[in-house]
């Protein structure tokens, strides 16, 4: 159920006077806080229990806006904005001078994103700021994609969540580094904009972080703190593992209780013991998979089992994203 123009209405009010509002976007939801209000940006950390030094990303529904919150933007910002803006895509540049320390977490850098869902940017031009929208999920969870996943998150504790259905990519934005003029665009954090995407749009073929950090010993430059970057995030509270497809039947068969056991597969398994009920199939296309990845996890995590064995993706770009996920999710 979509909710209703009189309800975006009611939660920019909500977002003025310094409440939080969850809202979808088409990666994952959103918990909304005012990016220019200090005491909604704490409130806001408090609720996910997420650390102040840990960075959230300002969105914004024009490029108009970004005058307010970015300075010394390249010609890479706009050429990407053109291509990707309204979409997953979040680019870091130099803060303007007005940023909060609440949303920067103390950098000199700032993310921002226009997303593409009607009911965000329907939200955002009613509220007519900035808007920090971290993950509507406890800090190193498993990111919502409806908005039931929110309210069970959270219940009580947050006044309003806008429904805006499933959303249609599944996992967070890609986040690309343009704040260092001395290095190619760098991707902090991998998503479903690939990177030949990128390289095809700006004619330079961008830097993985892990590869930019061969670089950082020579120069000053550090890629900026992120979210999403830690070593364990988006995870069960079901100890998860993630497991090549060659040793996935081996694996499960390893275990005396299989009926503990809840699977992640590319295509069905007969395995004597265990539980067809704890088992999800997943789509074979990237694009699909992600949408589905986080329903799938928390699905799964609900059984509360023993562990959560979930059988690893290709090794290819197309699916740098979920590999990502998937490996901070199984992180422990």
């Amino acid at each position: 159920m979509s909710s209703s123009p009189s309800e975006i209405k009611i939660a920019a009010q909500l977002l003025k006077e310094g409440e939080l509002v969850a809202l979808p976007t088409e990666t994952v939801y959103g918990l909304g806080a005012d990016a220019t209000n200090a005491e909604a940006l704490h409130k806001l950390y408090r609720l996910k229990g997420r650390p102040q030094s840990h960075p959230v990303i300002v969105h914004l529904h024009s490029l108009e806006q970004v005058i307010d919150w970015a300075i010394e933007l390249p010609d890479s910002f706009f050429i990407l904005a053109e291509k990707f803006w309204p979409g997953p895509l979040t680019m870091i540049v130099k803060r303007a001078s007005g940023v909060l320390e609440e949303v920067t977490g103390g950098q000199d850098t700032v993310g921002l994103r226009m997303p593409s869902h009607p009911i965000a940017i329907a939200l955002l031009k009613e509220f007519g700021r900035g808007l920090a929208a971290p993950s509507a999920n406890k800090f190193g969870r498993i990111s919502p994609t409806t908005a039931y996943a929110v309210k069970e998150e959270f219940g009580s504790e947050l006044k309003m969540v806008l429904d805006g259905g499933a959303c249609d990519v599944g996992i967070e934005s890609t986040i690309v580094d343009l704040s260092d003029p001395l290095f190619k665009p760098r991707i902090l954090r991998p998503g479903m904009i690939l990177p030949d995407d990128l390289f095809i749009a700006v004619q330079k073929r961008p830097e993985d972080k892990k590869d930019a950090g061969k670089k950082e010993s020579a120069t000053e430059s550090v890629s900026p703190r992120v979210p999403g970057a830690l070593p364990s995030h988006y995870a069960p509270a079901t100890r998860t593992d993630l497991v090549p497809s060659h040793l996935l039947q081996k694996t499960i068969e390893q275990y005396a209780d299989r009926k503990s056991l809840a699977v992640i597969s590319f295509s069905p398994l007969s395995i004597e013991g265990l539980n067809a009920s704890n088992l999800i199939v997943a789509e074979q296309e990237p694009f699909a998979y992600a949408r589905s990845l986080y329903a799938n996890l928390r699905a799964l995590d609900r059984l509360k089992q023993s562990l959560i064995i979930v059988e690893e993706p290709p090794q290819t770009s197309e699916w740098s994203g979920i590999r990502d996920r998937l490996l901070r999710a199984s992180s422990k």
